[in-house]
């Protein structure tokens, strides 16, 4: 085993045995190569190498530190004492983000039960092509189409779920060690689905309004992009909504450039009206991606992607190669539930819902430097100081509630805000109200603690 492994190994027990504790910051790599007597660019590749297993963080201008969480996402039992509350599996999941809304199970069954005959269930249990039928492209381009815009239905592709989508979309456009562009912070899995790839996510620059056009030209010229990955509505973790001129500067930048787009819709359901998408200022180029968990039910779901004229055969490939169908059961469900309105009733008691946990957030975070819109089911918190995202997140766990924390939707070396994302969809209102008014006060506690 190469040295620095070694080295690693020794640094991840002594996390392990707690004697390197959750929060606490490691030396510079160039002390810590005179402190074992290696070279700094060993130092280097063992700071890289507890980074991927997951046991330390490191931030840009601060240092390495290591993870108040453990690799499996437990929290260290350390810090869960140190914390003073619960340690154990948390009891309040705001980590997780699918949205049920009361009488959703009646909504759904009447549809269900016409494929259950032995006839049509004998067919619904086979995969679905990538292709679907022409029912279900129609049906999912009317569900797709806002602002003026409705996709082409020959163009509309399915997958099991919209990760597939995003993963089937990027396969077809990006070759292994292709650079994407995305936006700062990421939707986590994208990283994932990059990594198994072997693409290189690469991080816009960005200001309050969203990801700047000019980083797009700087950095294609730098290396060529083979693609962007971007969420302009309702953006995930922060958001953000990409105003009209905004979309605007970016369709003409990727159109003088010929940079294809994924651009992510998942969320924007929420939003009443709708805003138009960036497939619609750049229809050439952009292959939105959608599906139908949020708006109905992450267990039995269907993803889709509306791409460019010329480009379904290529992402249809793509879906092939990553065994990523959709089951026609599901396929057939969501095709009844679209046409007889289940999907519109449903959506209609999620923006409801999302904006009754939207005024929770406003009531019991009062104060606090928290980002999000009316319509979304999560909200980006501001940490006062001196909290970091690690170690808040331990806290919170320590006291039965889950967070997410910054660095899970952080791309590239730039320093991550001290900032965790609250996923408001997948617990009952009162135990949210009850969770974000404990995180209030565990934020709260911190602050004095470091004043006093």
């Amino acid at each position: 085993m190469d040295d620095y492994r070694r080295i690693a190994d020794r640094i991840a027990a002594d996390i392990g045995r707690g004697r390197l504790r959750p929060g606490q910051r490691l030396p510079p790599q160039r002390a810590f190569a005179r402190r074992h007597g290696i070279a700094a660019s060993t130092a280097g590749r063992v700071y890289a190498e507890l980074v991927r297993r997951g046991m330390v963080v490191g931030e840009v201008g601060r240092g390495t530190f290591v993870r108040a969480t453990e690799p499996d996402g437990q929290p260290g039992q350390a810090l869960a004492e140190a914390a003073g509350g619960r340690s154990g599996p948390a009891l309040v999941n705001l980590e997780l983000n699918y949205p049920a809304t009361p009488g959703q199970s009646e909504l759904l069954s009447p549809a269900l039960a016409a494929l259950l005959r032995p006839d049509a269930l004998a067919e619904a249990l086979r995969p679905a092509p990538a292709a679907g039928g022409a029912a279900a492209r129609e049906a999912v381009a009317g569900l797709l189409a806002t602002g003026g815009w409705r996709p082409d239905p020959a163009g509309i592709v399915f997958t099991g779920n919209a990760r597939q989508a995003i993963a089937a979309t990027l396969a077809s456009l990006v070759r292994p060690g292709g650079r994407v562009g995305v936006e700062p912070l990421t939707y986590p899995l994208v990283k994932e689905i990059a990594a198994r790839l072997g693409c290189v996510l690469v991080p816009l620059a960005a200001d309050a309004r969203g990801p700047l056009p000019g980083s797009v030209a700087a950095l294609h010229r730098a290396a060529p992009l083979s693609a962007l990955y971007l969420q302009p509505a309702l953006h995930n973790p922060t958001s953000l909504t990409l105003d009209g001129e905004r979309r605007g500067e970016l369709a003409e930048v990727v159109h003088s450039l010929g940079i294809p787009v994924v651009e992510d819709r998942v969320w924007s359901f929420l939003q009443p009206g709708g805003t138009p998408p960036l497939a619609a200022l750049a229809p050439g180029l952009v292959h939105l991606v959608d599906g139908l968990s949020k708006r109905v039910a992450p267990g039995l779901t269907v993803g889709f992607a509306a791409v460019p004229a010329g480009r379904a055969e290529a992402v249809a490939r793509a879906v092939r190669s990553g065994g990523w169908n959709a089951g026609s059961f599901a396929l057939d469900a969501a095709v009844r539930w679209l046409g007889d309105g289940t999907v519109d009733r449903l959506v209609a008691a999620r923006r409801r819902d999302a904006a009754r946990r939207q005024r929770l957030v406003a009531e019991e975070l009062a104060g606090f430097a928290v980002r999000s819109d009316p319509a979304a089911y999560f909200a980006w918190w501001e940490l006062p100081a001196p909290w970091r995202a690690d170690t808040f997140t331990a806290a919170a766990r320590a006291h039965g509630i889950a967070v997410t924390p910054g660095t899970a939707f952080s791309v590239g070396p730039a320093r991550t805000p001290d900032a965790v994302r609250l996923g408001l969809a997948s617990v009952p209102e009162r135990e949210l109200a009850r969770a974000l008014r404990t995180l209030a006060e565990v934020a709260r506690g911190g602050a004095a603690a470091a004043r006093g």
